[in-house]
């Protein structure tokens, strides 16, 4: 099993990825731990004192002027962790939760919160136990971090509340604890707060997003390719002279990526040998690239957004090398909420531009010779009708999850936190929009796919048919009359999010970016 290592500097989208969703173990370096003791040592010096310290002997929040006397310090740590775990709704995703549990764990071991090592130690026990605490949708500000959901998260180490287990049952987490062999933490000065304090759902939510978009982007890439086949465009707007003078990074991949799909195409050059052959093509086929580019390089803002708050320590207070322990504002979300609100903007075009590339090819009067609605016999089959309608429906719920959530605030903590990110909401409406694109995309794919395969006489590109070939293989069937079209669709989905789609053209093409 791949082992990944936690020290004091960080981690990668790729360590979050292997834990998250390949169950990666984890192991704590010598350096995290010796960090760990130290910044602990830090804690209990000024534990000791009678000088209020907030986090370690105050209240917190708005309640943080009251001095707590040495006897209370462990149970206002545990009634902390307790009273933040106010969590409702669904359960959130076992992923989700492995991703923020593990970029807690990433900033307790960087030395700067003043968790004790066997803390930091649980946690990456519980984690490689396949240990995954209940946490609920609703209860998540952006702002002194993702506060409820993580709660939640401390509540299990604790031996409270509900988790679910390797086997996928929800029990008591303590039974589930005892079973590993894991001994419940009690918690001490500093701690609770420790464990509650970071952008942590937020971040892995974008970290996992962006995976994710990475793939969807050649996938739109691929799709726009077979369209601009399918209704016999020209594949000139896509030569690397036009998009070398307008030089933003994505576009000029986008063009690459639908060019090398298109190559020995025999379709695309047929719109020359028209009668009324056509100067340009629509927008939706002729501006693909700009479009797509453009989420590219959205995405590629949102990676170093990300690559910054992977390295980062976040809690409140803080422990700083020279032994000050301060108070500061870096749990605040939005850096991660706005560019995970971008990611939903760009994803809604990308899906809107798709969309109209698919009505393009139903209509029988700008798809340039294909039957209306690819149908059978139009009249008496209706053809992909509803499944445009079954996209365009998903387009428009991705237009709602654009409005962005970080411009909202709204006051709590009897107005000490009155102004917070709503970095938890962008993350969760963006895997909404993510989840959505994939099925956009797959719609395309499969109206796209039909219409190639009714060009008769006329030869694809090698790579459209390798992608035929392989969609067909899949269960993802071709032109005929109509039939129970939900089959089709959810194989054309699974064959668009399993990554196949991609593969089967990078045989002919080679890698693509």
């Amino acid at each position: 099993m791949h082992t990944v290592v936690v020290g004091t500097s960080g981690t990668t989208a790729e360590d979050v990825i292997a834990v998250a969703r390949g169950n990666a173990r984890i192991e704590l370096s010598g350096e995290a731990l010796a960090a760990l003791a130290r910044a602990r040592e830090i804690v209990d010096a000024l534990a000791a004192k009678p000088e209020p310290v907030y986090g370690v002997s105050t209240g917190f929040g708005a309640l943080a002027s009251r001095h707590i006397s040495p006897e209370l310090r462990a149970q206002l740590q545990r009634n902390i962790v307790r009273s933040h775990a106010a969590g409702m709704g669904p359960r959130v995703e076992r992923e989700v939760v492995r991703a923020l549990m593990f970029l807690r764990l990433k900033t307790v071991a960087s030395g700067h919160t003043g968790v004790r090592p066997s803390v930091a130690q649980t946690m990456a026990d519980v984690l490689n136990a396949g240990i995954t605490p209940v946490v609920h949708e609703y209860g998540s500000l952006g702002c002194s971090g993702d506060l409820a959901p993580l709660s939640h998260c401390a509540l299990a180490l604790m031996g409270e509340g509900d988790a679910e287990g390797p086997d996928g049952v929800v029990r008591p987490a303590a039974e589930l604890l005892a079973e590993a062999g894991i001994e419940p933490v009690e918690l001490r000065e500093k701690e609770g707060l420790a464990l509650l304090n970071g952008t942590d759902g937020m971040l892995g939510m974008l970290v996992m997003a962006l995976a994710d978009l990475g793939k969807l982007y050649t996938a739109a890439d691929i799709t726009a390719a077979l369209t601009l086949e399918a209704l016999l465009g020209t594949e000139k707007v896509l030569q690397p002279e036009l998009h070398a003078i307008r030089p933003h990074p994505g576009q000029g991949v986008s063009a690459a990526n639908m060019a090398a799909v298109l190559k020995d195409s025999g379709l695309v050059r047929h719109f020359q040998e028209e009668t009324a052959p056509r100067v340009q093509d629509a927008y939706s086929v002729r501006c693909a690239p700009q479009v797509a580019g453009a989420g590219r390089d959205t995405m590629a803002h949102a990676a170093l957004v990300a690559s910054r708050e992977l390295a980062a320590a976040v809690d409140n207070p803080v422990v700083l090398p020279d032994g000050r322990v301060e108070s500061n504002g870096n749990f605040h979300g939005a850096p991660v909420a706005y560019v995970l609100d971008f990611l939903a903007i760009a994803a809604a075009d990308l899906g809107s531009i798709a969309e109209r590339r698919t009505d393009r090819l139903l209509d029988k009067n700008r798809s340039h010779g294909l039957p209306p609605f690819l149908a059978d016999d139009a009249g008496v089959d209706s053809g992909l009708m509803i499944a445009q309608y079954t996209q365009a429906a998903l387009v428009s719920e991705m237009k709602r999850l654009a409005v962005p959530a970080s411009a909202d605030s709204i006051p709590s903590s009897a107005m000490q936190e009155d102004h917070v990110s709503m970095g938890w909401s962008a993350a969760r409406k963006l895997r909404t929009a993510v989840d959505n694109l994939t099925r956009i995309i797959a719609i395309e794919m499969y109206a796209a796919t039909r219409a190639i395969e009714l060009r008769h006489g006329l030869t694809p590109a090698p790579a459209s048919r390798a992608a035929i070939a392989a969609a067909r293989a899949a269960g993802v069937q071709g032109p005929g009359p109509d039939r129970f079209l939900a089959p089709d669709l959810a194989a054309a989905d699974a064959f668009v999010r399993s990554g196949a789609l991609v593969d089967a053209v990078e045989a002919v093409t080679g890698p693509l970016a």
